[in-house]
């Protein structure tokens, strides 16, 4: 588990974000927020900008959707 924060930075939006993902590695985070906000926000990845990656403890989770995938 990871908490990967940044922001985006389009000429119509600029907004900072938090996600909570799941990933084995820091780098395939990294590519899930890069796919998940592109696709969302139209947002090529120079106009993503990840400020940091943090691994989690299942405790420190706040995704009600992976909490419940935690305790499966």
């Amino acid at each position: 588990m990871f908490r990967v924060s940044g922001r985006i930075r389009k000429p119509n939006l600029k907004t900072h974000f938090t996600k909570e993902i799941r990933a084995l590695k820091p780098e395939d985070a990294v590519e899930k927020v890069f796919m998940e906000l592109g696709s969302k926000h139209r947002a090529k990845r120079f106009q993503i900008q990840i400020l940091e990656v943090r691994e989690l403890n299942p405790e420190e989770v706040t995704d009600p959707t992976i909490k419940k995938l935690l305790e499966l």
